[in-house]
């Protein structure tokens, strides 16, 4: 006797980037990178600044910065930095 997994009928799910542009993304203009650090500054948000002026020197692409949160490790706890 065979017995089959019911599934739900009608029910599709949608992909999460269907109507968002994919692929390879024009590059920031120095206007909108200068716009980006003003505003982290004025939020006091200097692990992201820090962070995002790294990629920005380093010429990173965002899937090469971006890691899963199984792999992220952040070096900073407090206002104490880790060796």
């Amino acid at each position: 006797m065979r017995t089959s997994i019911p599934t739900l009928v009608g029910f599709t799910k949608s992909p999460w980037n269907k109507g968002r542009l994919i692929g390879q993304k024009r590059p920031l203009k120095p206007k909108e990178v200068w716009a980006i650090r003003v505003g982290l500054q004025l939020e006091r948000r200097s692990r992201d600044l820090a962070l995002f002026n790294l990629a920005i020197d380093s010429k990173l692409r965002g899937c090469d910065f971006v890691r899963s949160p199984q792999q992220r490790h952040d070096p900073i706890h407090g206002r104490h930095a880790l060796p």
